[in-house]
């Protein structure tokens, strides 16, 4: 592609100053550095991400608030977390942070533990508790 090519597409990141380097052709037919603000079939993916993204913090707060799952699955997407990622964050395995995820067995951790989702989370224990002020 020609420099004077290269995408430049309003999104979402745009608001944060995001510019990506991409090569292209200059006038000399030469391979030179360019800067995208983005186009719009990234646009359109990105989009459709945070929309998915979004779904799942909506229902990870519905099965908290029904008592179906317990605060750690919503704080982990709402952190875009996976669980492989939480369980190395807490320095657990992933076996038992998923365990932690029945409201039964969450019911039961001690400070200790809970301190660990808190701090990973950046929340206070209060807050991992009660997800109803969110």
């Amino acid at each position: 592609m020609k420099k004077k090519d290269v995408p430049q597409d309003k999104s979402n990141l745009e608001s944060v100053s995001f510019r990506e380097l991409c090569y292209a052709v200059d006038e000399n037919g030469e391979y030179v550095t360019a800067n995208s603000t983005g186009w719009n079939p990234k646009t359109i993916a990105l989009n459709n991400a945070i929309q998915e993204i979004n779904e799942r913090i909506k229902k990870a707060k519905t099965n908290v608030l029904n008592n179906q799952t317990s605060p750690i699955e919503y704080y982990m997407e709402v952190h875009k977390m996976d669980l492989s990622i939480l369980a190395s964050y807490v320095g657990m395995w992933k076996w038992r942070v998923k365990r932690h995820f029945k409201p039964s067995v969450f019911e039961k951790l001690n400070t200790k533990i809970l301190n660990k989702y808190a701090t990973v989370f950046d929340i206070s224990i209060a807050q991992l508790q009660n997800i109803q002020s969110n």
